[in-house]
């Protein structure tokens, strides 16, 4: 996303009034990812892991972040991946961050399965609140 070729080659630049609309546009979704991303792992606080299985220890959190979606840190992730793709007008990089999205949503599939076996609120939990998008997706 950030190192990757922006646009395709020969593409024209994005119009003057669309490029700095864009860019505040993506500037505050960069800021609200990471700092829904920020809320989410502290709300986790000892049960965070990189992975998407639960740490044997952890406790079942669906409070703060985790009232609007089920998986704030990676719908964090994703407002700041799109938030990039507009902040340097990269069409490439916005279809980089689309395809993080698809990966994001499979392994929140994958976490969801786990979660269900660890704790039984989870399916309750699972039809009150979103996946990624509030009242959305």
């Amino acid at each position: 996303m950030a190192f990757g070729p922006r646009s395709l080659e020969g593409a024209e630049p994005w119009p003057a009034a669309i490029a700095g609309v864009a860019a505040w546009i993506g500037a505050a979704l960069m800021i609200s990812g990471c700092l829904f991303l920020l809320a989410a792992a502290r709300r986790l606080g000892p049960s965070l892991t990189p992975l998407p299985a639960p740490k044997p220890d952890s406790s079942f959190v669906e409070h703060g972040p985790y009232a609007l979606v089920r998986h704030p840190i990676y719908a964090g992730v994703l407002l700041m991946a799109f938030g990039w793709g507009l902040v340097v007008q990269g069409t490439l990089t916005l279809g980089y961050a689309g395809v993080l999205a698809v990966l994001l949503d499979r392994k929140a599939a994958r976490e969801e399965r786990w979660l269900i076996d660890r704790y039984p609120a989870y399916q309750d939990y699972r039809r009150r609140v979103r996946k990624l998008i509030p009242f959305v997706y």
